[in-house]
């Protein structure tokens, strides 16, 4: 296991390359230019040149993306150019907050997927199976935005039930109540493309488990239903596992939208503000950031997947 874990670590260093390469030269190719997004289009000149020195913009390419590099690799990720503060000011504030949010998020996809797809690979011909499959099928389909402006419609508008968006930090503001509060609309939001995903492959999964000898072969040896069925969900649990993780990656990096919408005051939402503002050094931090939490889910997945499947190792 350990030398699984080995490699696995090993075989992120390149990814993880990559992807800075990729960030760097996305962002440099984005259109507009940062110093004029600052100073404005009639700055003097001097004032112009300072700042493009300040930024390393003078250099060619490659030395920008090496010097970046660099300092990444030391915890320096920059200052931002529009916050005048270090990119690590705002970015670990806004990180912890859409933690907060792809965790509750998580929450709901795992126990409403799991449930769902239980509940359609037990009764696939009967009411309940088509009740899943309708379910699961709206859940994907369904407009995000147009859910979203839904749910703020009827419990936010019309009910007064919850917050229409913000948050305050858990320490700080409401408390943790006032979290959960803020928290419910935007949770929901997020979590109903992949709550869809992960109901139709644990049903797949289960379903394709139950037709098989496997459960006759627990029944011949005595075992209780319920035993039967825990044994089915294990053999089962290597396909929610890997479907489970691929969508907190995509939860982690796909909330742009709904903390926009929300004004949830994470990550996406932060890159948003700094694509608008031409914040060089904001949105390099922050993708970093969200590509470095992708690759580490991604590891724990294929952990988890080893540590229920001992054949994964080899």
């Amino acid at each position: 296991m350990r030398l699984f874990l080995a490699r696995r670590l090993l075989l992120s260093v390149p990814t993880l390359l990559g992807v800075t390469v990729v960030v760097f030269a996305t962002v440099a190719l984005v259109p507009g230019d940062p110093v004029s997004t600052f100073l404005g289009p009639g700055a003097p000149a001097e004032a112009r040149h300072e700042l493009t020195e300040r930024l390393g913009l003078d250099r060619p390419l490659p030395f920008q993306y090496l010097a970046w590099l660099g300092h990444a690799l030391s915890g320096d990720l920059g200052v931002s150019i529009s916050g005048q503060r270090p990119v690590t000011d705002f970015l670990f504030p806004a990180l912890g907050q859409t933690l907060i949010l792809a965790g509750a998020s998580f929450v709901l996809v795992l126990i409403g997927g799991v449930a769902l797809g239980a509940l359609g690979a037990l009764r696939p011909r009967g009411l309940p199976g088509r009740l899943s499959g309708a379910l699961s099928t709206l859940a994907v389909s369904a407009p995000q935005y147009s859910v979203a402006l839904l749910l703020i419609a009827v419990f936010a508008v019309e009910l007064r039930w919850l917050p229409a968006g913000g948050t305050h930090d858990v320490f700080g503001g409401g408390g943790g109540a006032d979290l959960l509060r803020h928290l419910v609309l935007p949770a929901v939001a997020a979590a109903l493309v992949p709550l869809g995903l992960t109901a139709r492959v644990f049903r797949a999964a289960l379903g394709s488990v139950l037709a098989g000898d496997l459960p006759d072969s627990l029944r011949a040896r005595g075992l209780s239903r319920p035993a039967v069925l825990l044994h089915c969900a294990h053999n089962a649990a290597p396909a929610l596992l890997t479907i489970a993780g691929l969508q907190l990656a995509y939860l982690l990096e796909g909330v742009v939208f709904v903390e926009t919408l929300f004004a949830w005051p994470g990550v996406g939402r932060l890159l948003y503000e700094a694509l608008a503002a031409r914040d060089l050094p904001l949105i390099q931090g922050g993708v970093l950031v969200v590509a470095v939490a992708f690759v580490g889910i991604n590891i724990l997945v294929d952990a988890a997947h080893a540590w229920i499947d001992p054949r994964v190792r080899s």
